[in-house]
């Protein structure tokens, strides 16, 4: 198992409209980013990193109520870039008179230190970018047979089981799809957490049931 070194995150934000700030201060929201990111498994595994652009609108009270990704990476980055902007909602300072039709642009750079990425090469990332979206195929094979496993044919489960071995979706794998899951519930964010427990109980396992029910109703 790779030995665990410091992770350390860098983010570049800057807004489309300099009247809107972050109710913390000016480095509120670069703070708020490095103390809640999640970076994904599969990217931190794989060193890719890069820069992830996210449009968002803010209504009156500084929430937002409208993000997507402009410019992305790799779907679990991108979906990590959009989540926590959707977890920044409310702690936005706007000024009376502010157009809540206006998008704001942030690019959200994600970088790893201490986990021998320095030497990879642009390369290998793309090569790691296009082994994800193939895996990502297979993964939602799984996800569909589990949704439907009502309508399974006999032996179908076999070869679904085969495709998990190859993508390594193993007890351990699932075990720390749950504790990011428990992470994102401290920090508040239910939907995301959800999300990681629905994940782990379409790929066929119980272990994640118990969270499910008391956070997911």
């Amino acid at each position: 198992m790779k030995n665990l070194f410091t992770l350390c995150l860098i983010f570049c934000c800057s807004l489309a409209m300099g009247q809107v700030q972050f109710k913390s201060g000016k480095n509120g929201f670069v703070n708020f980013l490095r103390e809640n990111t999640v970076y994904p498994r599969f990217s931190k595994d794989n060193c890719v990193q890069g820069t992830v652009n996210v449009s968002f609108k803010l209504d009156e009270q500084g929430k937002v109520y409208f993000s997507k990704i402009t410019k992305g990476i790799l779907s679990d980055l991108d979906e990590e870039a959009l989540r926590l902007v959707r977890l920044s909602s409310g702690k936005w300072q706007v000024p009376a008179g502010y157009d809540t039709t206006v998008s704001i642009i942030v690019p959200v750079n994600f970088v790893l230190s201490g986990y021998n990425c320095e030497g990879k090469s642009s390369e290998e990332m793309q090569e790691a970018i296009r082994s994800y979206q193939a895996e990502e195929a297979l993964t939602n094979s799984v996800i569909n047979f589990y949704k439907n496993i009502d309508q399974a044919k006999p032996g179908q489960e076999v070869q679904i089981i085969a495709i998990k071995n190859q993508l390594g979706i193993d007890d351990e794998y699932l075990d720390d799809r749950i504790k990011m899951g428990l992470k994102k519930i401290k920090q508040g964010d239910k939907q995301g957490a959800c999300e990681d427990f629905i994940f782990v109980k379409y790929m066929g396992s119980k272990k994640a049931d118990d969270y499910l029910t008391q956070y997911c109703k």
